[in-house]
């Protein structure tokens, strides 16, 4: 006898909006498991608007409304019983961020939460990472958006130490992170990392998913620093729209990809990571589970 329930995560991000619905199956005896049904994406470049202006303009803010409303109607055709909305680094800086979760829940009848940094990493760790991490390792596990940057140190299967940047790839091509940033992400990474013998990276993140897919590679095998060096040397020798026409990257991932690259890179080098692993799991993910386990 097994049951099904339905819960579904939107996450709103700097870079874009996504609708992750979730079949979890209670088993007696055995593990629940959480098998994704459906995971939709619509790019909407908050943090443009956010980050630069400080504002998110009444264009973007229709949008939302627009995606938010197929978001609600979906969640109602596939029957989800359950939901939680979490915006993060766009929609804490802006100033109307508060303004737009009204309209939102006026035009939509759906509830918005905006969460710290803090948060944020706490929802991601709750994404059970040590399924695809040995128990006995540790590893640090990062989560690169738009606006931020979520670092979570775990050994021995526990969340050791977590924190949060304002280093994001929107950000970055805006030329809005400084290199006091760069340096306090630095000394946080080797502070909280040299205690331990052996690092391992675990990535997270729209960017680190494709270039995952670009590798060719098995969901078991990681990311070398050497072929995202590599990488990232071939991506700058293109064009913008040379990434688009043959690489087939979508028009809101061929710019970002770049400095979300840089930061992973910077992180292994920070770390002495020699792996990459990228199990596909992200900040939805950890919504639903953080609903599932009454930990949100």
């Amino acid at each position: 006898m097994i049951t099904i329930k339905k819960y579904a995560a939107i996450d709103i991000g700097s870079n874009a909006m996504r609708l992750l619905i979730t079949n979890i199956v209670e088993q007696e005896g055995k593990e629940t498991q959480f098998n994704k049904s459906a995971l939709i994406r619509v790019p909407i470049r908050l943090g443009q608007d956010a980050f630069t202006s400080g504002i998110i303009s009444d264009e973007n803010k229709i949008r939302m409304a627009d995606a938010m409303l197929a978001f609600r109607l979906l969640m109602k055709v596939y029957k989800v019983e359950r939901y939680k909305a979490c915006a993060t680094s766009a929609m804490r800086d802006a100033i109307n961020g508060k303004e737009i979760t009204q309209f939102i829940k006026e035009q939509a009848e759906i509830d918005i939460a905006i969460i710290d940094g803090k948060t944020e990493a706490a929802i991601i760790a709750s994404s059970d990472l040590h399924v695809f991490i040995a128990s006995a390792q540790t590893y640090l596990y990062i989560d690169v958006g738009g606006g931020s940057t979520e670092f979570s140190l775990f050994s021995e299967g526990k969340m050791v130490v977590s924190k949060s940047f304002r280093n994001g790839t929107v950000r970055l091509i805006n030329d809005m992170v400084s290199a006091d940033t760069w340096i306090e992400i630095e000394s946080w990474i080797k502070e909280v990392c040299t205690p331990f013998e052996e690092i391992i990276l675990i990535g997270s993140g729209g960017n680190i998913n494709k270039l995952f897919k670009l590798s060719g590679k098995l969901q078991d095998e990681p990311l070398s620093y050497f072929y995202l060096n590599s990488q990232y040397h071939y991506l700058n020798s293109l064009t913008y729209e040379q990434r688009i026409a043959e690489l087939g990257l979508n028009t809101d991932r061929a710019d970002v990809i770049i400095p979300a690259i840089r930061i992973y890179l910077n992180a292994m080098k920070w770390s002495r990571a020699r792996k990459l692993f990228v199990p596909k799991i992200g900040l939805s993910d950890g919504i639903v589970k953080a609903m599932y386990y009454n930990k949100i």
